[in-house]
């Protein structure tokens, strides 16, 4: 129902920061290759939220009148709402990020080798 509200605000804090580094990121280590790979993780969330969005139209769980979320029509509707946020939304964000820190990582190591 609302899962991809979260993914949906880490991509835009992702993208705040990004454009907030700009090309400062100078010198040498782990943690400075890492932030030149936040676009990667930007696209990641950004295209999973866009593909969310569309499912949850499609599957009648999103509607274009206020207040747009199924489960808020109903009764006790915000519950289910935080619910979703906390169970999908936050362990499905969790897992894009560490996904992305994984491969950064070894993409990291394979430059590293070469």
């Amino acid at each position: 129902m609302c899962c991809f509200l979260v993914p949906l605000a880490q991509a835009v804090a992702t993208t705040i920061y990004r454009k907030k580094l700009g090309s400062e990121i100078k010198g040498e280590g782990t943690a400075v290759l890492l932030k030149s790979k936040v676009k990667d993780l930007e696209k990641m969330l950004w295209g999973g939220t866009l593909m969310l969005i569309v499912d949850h139209i499609i599957n009648g769980e999103l509607i274009w009148r206020f207040p747009f979320f199924t489960a808020l029509t109903e009764t006790d509707g915000v519950a289910v709402f935080a619910m979703e946020l906390l169970t999908v939304g936050v362990p499905m964000s969790l897992a894009i990020t560490a996904f992305w820190l994984v491969l950064s990582l070894v993409q990291i190591r394979r430059t590293a080798r070469a």
